[in-house]
């Protein structure tokens, strides 16, 4: 049987869709993205995250790995518990210490998986293992037996496949087929592939592997040398019919093939590249920010598919394009992937039913408190801005949620700075009802707030990132402050936006606050200096 669908966006032609070239789609941002340094995220945000993912329709989650410490074996179950049409993965070594503790996490989900993984490659042997090839060969039999007998689906990597000898990748491919895996992933770990060689790697294993036909082989690229997407999808070529990958690219050292690229090169270029996937794309747009926001890793304004330019128009000659006919300079549709069809649609004369329509175009359902709260700071912004953008509205929107339920909030602020120092900062923070005053000096304006809020709230937190960008154009723009805390090996980033930077500044630092509390025991705030 087959399916029929639309192809690119704006396109009219129809093209009939194989069963068998459906791509399982496997996410690794809670994963893979959350090693990238600084990327930490708490457990709240991990399952907003997650119930993104299977709203998006993402096939496999890979929610963490559950033996690298109890808050990743926590999420793992968590979200085990919550999420019903994804399957759950944890992630494991080959012992069976790690493979007893990730079968104990998923043991909720209601679609769960092991995924365990070994070194194949003769530098890992040698200098990571210190095991000899037939070592590694047993062991490949061994943790995937284990594993087998634990849960029903379980995943196989050969850690730095396309480093690792032919004839020996088809034997550890071979053993993990007959001890019960039914997901091969031959990984580039190190980014060091090339389009055509990963292709061929796939084809080898297929045509030459007993019982390769028996099972699914996965991609799992990184990007060191920028060839992630384009690994991924010659491995689909190759025969492969799952790809891992993560929002925004995120992962160790250069990242991960991006989601929202791999997906969309499929969808739009479904006339050469037969292969599809159920992704829901309008929900890209929301996954991509909401991955931005809670790591604090901003995306690119350039990036493909989710960046704020990936559908902005500014030369004379693609303007008047796009007024003719939009296909002339997009290959898809902004809102496909979530993303405003335009920039400049909202004012202050805009009413609530607007402004609610808007927030839907945008990927927001709020419910009535949160549309009026949210409502109220746009009518305040728009007094203050000529024009209010998309961007404007995505900004207060995401700081208006992540500072709702804070236990510390910015009441009020006031900066001298100028040339003459030292800068001060008169600061009042809300601290659960209770007001706290301070008064500080700093080596700048900045500086002087921070101290401000370490003097109203003492803690043992340093600050670690402190990153400022313009959300819109023009000196009225907003300004999009991102904060990162640690204390004691915990990471919190928080983020906030306004068109006083130093305002903005205050209550990022606040919310990065709050959010480092939240992954600490719930003590009372009056404790708060012996609680960092």
């Amino acid at each position: 049987m087959t399916e029929v669908v639309t192809a690119a966006a704006g396109a009219d032609t129809v093209i009939a869709q194989d069963p068998k070239d459906r791509v399982i789609v496997f996410d690794t941002t809670m994963r893979d993205g959350e090693q990238s340094p600084g990327a930490s995220m708490s457990l709240d945000e991990k399952l907003e995250l997650a119930k993104i993912l299977e709203d998006m329709r993402v096939d496999v989650i890979e929610a963490g790995f559950p033996i690298a410490s109890n808050g990743d074996f926590e999420s793992v179950r968590r979200i085990s518990e919550i999420v019903t049409e994804s399957t759950i993965c944890g992630l494991a070594r080959a012992g069976q210490a790690d493979i007893d503790r990730c079968a104990e996490a998923i043991r909720p989900a209601k679609r769960g998986r092991i995924h365990t993984f070994i070194s194949t490659s003769p530098v890992h042997m040698k200098w990571k293992l210190q095991m000899e090839p037939d070592a590694v060969l047993d062991m490949v039999t061994r943790s995937v037996s284990h594993a087998r007998n634990l849960c029903g689906d379980v995943e196989w990597s050969a850690e730095d496949a396309t480093r690792t000898e032919r004839d020996f990748l088809r034997r550890c491919v071979e053993a993990a087929i007959r001890a019960g895996a039914s997901t091969i992933n031959i990984p580039d770990t190190v980014g060091y592939t090339y389009p055509s060689e990963y292709e061929a790697i796939f084809r080898d294993l297929i045509e030459n592997v007993p019982g390769a036909d028996g099972v699914i082989f996965s991609t799992h690229c990184h990007n060191d040398l920028g060839l992630a997407v384009a690994n991924s999808l010659a491995g689909l070529q190759g025969g492969a019919r799952q790809v891992e990958v993560a929002m925004n690219g995120m992962g160790e050292r250069a990242g991960n093939a991006a989601l929202e690229e791999v997906v969309m090169a499929l969808k739009v270029r479904g006339d050469r590249l037969r292969h599809h996937t159920g992704i829901q794309t309008q929900h890209i747009t929301r996954a991509s920010r909401y991955v931005s926001a809670i790591t604090g890793f901003p995306v690119q304004f350039n990036k493909a598919i989710v960046g704020k330019n990936a559908f902005a128009h500014e030369s004379g000659i693609h303007q008047d394009g796009m007024l003719k006919n939009a296909e002339t300079y997009e290959i898809m549709k902004p809102e496909d992937v979530g993303q405003g069809a335009t920039n400049l649609v909202m004012g202050k004369h805009a009413g609530r039913a607007g402004f609610r329509e808007k927030l839907k175009t945008l990927g927001y359902e709020l419910g009535q408190n949160a549309l009026n709260e949210a409502f109220q700071r746009f009518k305040d912004l728009a007094d203050k801005k000529k024009h209010v953008f998309d961007d404007d509205i995505v900004a207060l929107v995401d700081d208006a949620l992540a500072s709702g339920t804070d236990r510390i909030q910015v009441k009020s602020l006031r900066v001298i700075a100028g040339t003459e120092g030292p800068q001060s900062a008169d600061l009042v923070l809300t601290v659960d009802g209770e007001d706290h005053s301070a008064t500080a000096t700093g080596d700048g304006p900045v500086d002087a707030v921070f101290n401000a809020i370490r003097m109203a709230v003492p803690h043992g937190a340093d600050l670690r990132l402190f990153q400022v960008h313009a959300v819109t154009e023009g000196t009225d723009a907003q300004a999009q402050v991102s904060v990162r805390l640690e204390e004691e090996g915990r990471i919190a980033t928080g983020q906030a936006a306004d068109t006083d930077t130093l305002t903005a500044s205050a209550k990022a630092y606040v919310n990065a606050l709050n959010n480092l509390m939240a992954r600490k025991d719930k003590r009372p705030l009056g404790a708060l200096a012996s609680q960092f």
